[in-house]
């Protein structure tokens, strides 16, 4: 569903009525259970690429993307930079761009404001990072909060003097590639659900897709064809 877009009542044939789907994706969400298996697997891939489990450090950064009719009113907001109508999510990656924190608000939570439970979600449970990189739109007040309050090092990269169009930034290519890779899942092209915990959630879904992908990279896909008739599955 994360990958396809479509709505819980459209899900294919072959799975359980969507009603139960829906139960199991909630459950899996008050209990936890979604975040313990995106934790296991970002440190499986920070080992299979020769890191650390634990990352020492971090990148913030926020995406505004616009909400469907059926999200409440009083969860969306309007992003005057950008001309959004919609949410606003703020992530925390390492420098391999894998996810860290998620926090979705309302668009018009300035990202001074909004990256500070995102900040304090990966400095909790990540106690290993010393330092994040953020663009310039989270100068200021952030700065000296991430570290009277964090006890942690928040340095912005800022854009090179006289520099005109788009260009990679140092350190912060790696959140912009891991927003182009959510966004890349039809589901989190726009916001569709009703709670924004649930949208923190479907991102994890996404990032779980992506990891498992790159887990098995270079390994034969399996498949599973016809059955043999035999007298015990006839």
């Amino acid at each position: 569903m994360v990958r396809s877009g479509c709505a819980w009542r459209q899900l294919p044939k072959d799975f359980p009525p969507w009603p139960t789907v829906y139960w199991y994706f909630t459950w899996w969400h008050d209990d936890g259970t979604v975040e313990r298996i995106h934790d296991a697997l970002r440190g499986w891939v920070r080992e299979a690429d020769g890191r650390d489990a634990e990352p020492s450090a971090g990148l913030i950064d926020s995406q505004s993307v616009r909400t469907a009719d059926t999200v409440p009113a009083s969860t969306r907001g309007f992003d005057a930079g950008k001309k959004i109508k919609g949410r606003k999510r703020f992530i925390v990656t390492d420098t391999l761009g894998l996810l860290i924190a998620v926090h979705v608000v309302a668009a018009s939570v300035q990202d001074r404001d909004g990256a500070r439970r995102s900040l304090l979600w990966a400095r909790l449970d990540h106690p290993k990072i010393e330092k994040f990189w953020a663009d310039q739109g989270f100068a200021g007040r952030l700065v000296e909060w991430t570290a009277q309050i964090l006890g942690r090092e928040l340095e912005i990269v800022r854009k090179a003097p006289g520099q005109r169009g788009f260009q990679v930034q140092p350190k912060r290519w790696a959140i912009e590639r891991t927003f182009s890779w959510l966004t890349a899942h039809r589901r989190l092209a726009r916001d569709y659900e009703s709670s924004p915990a649930h949208s923190e959630t479907m991102i994890r879904w996404a990032m779980i897709g992506i990891m498992a992908r790159r887990l098995t990279r270079g390994h034969a896909a399996t498949r599973q064809g016809p059955r043999p008739l035999s007298p015990t599955n006839l």
